[in-house]
């Protein structure tokens, strides 16, 4: 993969499900101050990727955030930051199926049905699986071709919606239901369900075994793609909230305001464009994820069956076929809302990690990075400061689905320190 490539495999992993079905749930914690939970959740994602920009420059393997870890602090916290990342990913893609779903339902109602959605996500995933097993250059060609198309209705609905406004001069009305007053609680829990939108580029440096530069493109994708959805991301929350005037009432806000801008064929487009971004959005898990359990593999942190290597296709197969597995299960049994907050609880922990390893790794590789972020042990301090303060509005639900999944970590920990030793 290119510099492009990247580029737009970090676009595609960020912009997702999120963008459909997040309008919703962020104007019902803050109504009509959404856009700015979205510029301001831009602004702490800004100094996220800045920390992992010069971190991941500093590595030319397969693995992301659990490499960074793992150099940085030993293998404890490396496999721990590996099981959370794998769960900040297959709950995204898992809401992403969810979200698929209900946005079909508008050509198909069947698909409400248990079998029939029990087919559709069957196939759904099951082509991305077989697509991604052929190779990794089709697997990012799939990438490409999805970000691009992703970005047509929802840039068309931008600008379509902007000049609609224009012209009807309406005021910006979103309320919260019941008309719960805006504090601070609730902004604090906006910009957390908020960061599931621009979350997913940690995704993109997992398979950076299989980049041109991959100390040198990083930084640049990582900035290119938080400049362009940005932007996106807070146009498209002012349109909704000043078209729907109750838009944390419905689960497709996007659709229902397409179709006050432009009448039915609006819906029709968006719901089109909607099915194509999602699809476009587990694509390009269905890239990146595997490389994580295969590096865990590689490394000896796991298994050595995920890090097989088809003999033909070159790809770590085995890694792929369990996370299509997973995220097919995990889309069954779970919903849209769950996936989204278990993926931006477990995402903070990861986040701030990576934050915690840059001036850890300054120190123990003086001079490796390609990129040095400047004022970077400040910035990497208040980054952590900030994913603490997020962490402190999580609810006793996301707090147990962490603790589980740290406690696996724990005992994949012990069953890696306990084959060491026994090989001594």
């Amino acid at each position: 993969m290119g510099r492009w490539a990247l580029t737009a495999l970090v676009i595609n992993s960020i912009v997702g499900s999120g963008i459909f079905g997040l309008p919703s749930l962020v104007a019902g914690y803050v109504g009509r101050w959404s856009p700015l939970a979205y510029l301001l959740a831009a602004v702490i994602v800004a100094i996220i990727m800045g920390c992992f920009a010069e971190v991941a420059s500093r590595f030319g393997e397969s693995g992301g955030p659990y490499l960074y870890a793992l150099v940085a602090f030993g293998r404890f916290v490396g496999i721990g930051t590996a099981w959370l990342l794998w769960l900040v990913r297959l709950t995204a893609a898992a809401a992403a199926g969810n979200l698929f779903t209900i946005y079909l339902a508008e050509f198909w109602p069947d698909v409400s049905k248990t079998v029939v959605r029990l087919a559709v996500l069957s196939i759904l995933i099951g082509l991305l699986a077989f697509v991604n097993y052929r190779g990794v250059k089709s697997g990012a060609a799939v990438s490409n071709v999805f970000s691009v198309a992703k970005l047509v209705p929802l840039f068309s609905f931008a600008i379509a919606g902007g000049i609609y406004l224009l012209r009807t001069h309406p005021v910006i009305g979103a309320v919260t239901p019941g008309g719960t007053a805006v504090t601070l609680r609730n902004s604090l829990e906006a910009v957390l369900v908020t960061m599931f939108a621009y979350g997913g580029f940690e995704g993109a440096l997992l398979p950076m075994a299989e980049a041109k530069n991959p100390r040198r493109d990083p930084p640049f994708a990582l900035g290119a793609a938080l400049v362009t959805v940005t932007i996106l991301f807070c146009t498209i929350q002012y349109v909704v909230v000043a078209v729907l005037p109750f838009a944390a009432s419905t689960n497709r806000p996007l659709a229902e305001a397409a179709q006050r801008i432009w009448g039915p064929l609006g819906t029709m487009f968006i719901t089109v464009g909607a099915l194509i971004s999602i699809y476009g959005y587990l694509s390009a898990q269905m890239l990146n994820t595997p490389r994580l359990t295969f590096a865990l593999g590689e490394r000896g942190d796991a298994p050595a069956i995920f890090s097989r290597i088809h003999p033909r296709f070159h790809t770590p197969h085995i890694s792929i076929f369990f996370f299509a597995g997973c995220v097919w299960c995990l889309a069954v049994l779970g919903n849209f809302r769950w996936n989204v907050l278990i993926s931006s609880a477990g995402r903070l922990f990861a986040y701030g990690v990576v934050c915690a390893a840059l001036p850890m790794l300054r120190r123990k590789l003086p001079g490796a990075a390609a990129y040095q972020l400047p004022a970077g042990n400040f910035f990497a301090c208040v980054g952590i400061i900030l994913m603490l303060a997020l962490v402190s509005r999580m609810q006793m639900g996301e707090w147990i689905v962490i603790l589980v999944i740290m406690g696996i970590a724990f005992v994949n920990w012990l069953w890696v320190r306990n084959r060491l030793s026994s090989r001594i």
